[in-house]
């Protein structure tokens, strides 16, 4: 079993950080940007800052559980810190769409959703965290391509540059992001479906519980994969588009 020697930071304290990281890129760093682009991109800098952090710390905690541990296992003190890392984020994050764009329904849900298997995990079952972060290193190890794919986009209209780094970064972000949400996630998503079917997780896992974290994980897997594919389409009509002329 893990042993916890020095005290890990709280909810509070990550939030806290998230929120000085927002409000520096917001008043500071993207201070000259549009009044819609502004605040999104703030936004893509706290996801970045989020994205690969619990990218290596949810691959970290994954490498230090015990060898037999399994899909219902305890959370360990090093989980339940990564739990916590992406609830602020979440939190925060939810903040900003309720604030800047309330009609984003989609990433409102999205938000609320990621927010509900995090929260449930960590306080209410604490158990299972160990599916839980692998789901999350498959979904945030992408995160630096995508935001900096994001930010290319929000300029490229207006700078060259930017415009040649989102070309560049497009079909290899897609490709990508295509392997990791499209590929591997359902992969270990089925993988977590046999195991909580098979009655293994009942003893200390809630059926409401589990069978709510399938039925999130599914739709948002789904809307991964529809969200993408509609990148590829884009990118596949624009290719054509600049060979005929």
């Amino acid at each position: 079993m893990e042993t916890s020697i020095l005290p890990s930071p709280t909810l509070p304290t990550f939030f806290s950080i998230f929120l000085l990281i927002y409000l520096s890129a917001y008043f500071l760093l993207f201070r000259n940007w549009g009044p819609k682009h502004r605040p999104e991109a703030s936004s893509c800098l706290i996801s970045l800052s989020h994205g690969t952090a619990a990218a290596a710390m949810a691959a970290h905690a994954i490498l230090r559980s015990h060898k037999a541990t399994t899909f219902a296992s305890p959370n360990t003190p090093t989980q339940n810190t990564v739990l916590e890392f992406s609830v602020a984020y979440f939190s925060l994050d939810l903040l900003h769409y309720l604030l800047f764009f309330p009609n984003d329904v989609l990433f409102i849900l999205h938000h609320l959703a990621t927010l509900y298997v995090f929260t449930t995990c960590r306080y209410v079952v604490r158990h299972g965290a160990h599916a839980i972060l692998v789901l999350l290193l498959l979904a945030e190890i992408t995160s630096g391509c995508q935001n900096a794919w994001t930010l290319a986009g929000f300029r490229r209209d207006g700078s060259p540059a930017a415009a040649k780094l989102y070309d560049f970064l497009s079909p290899k972000f897609y490709a990508l992001y295509s392997v990791f949400r499209g590929i591997l996630g359902p992969m270990f998503m089925y993988k977590m479906g046999v195991f909580y079917v098979s009655g293994a997780a009942d003893p200390v896992i809630p059926r409401w519980a589990w069978v709510s974290w399938m039925v999130v994980i599914s739709v948002a897997i789904c809307l991964s994969i529809l969200w993408v594919l509609n990148l590829w389409i884009d990118w596949c009509k624009n290719k054509m588009q600049k060979k005929k002329r």
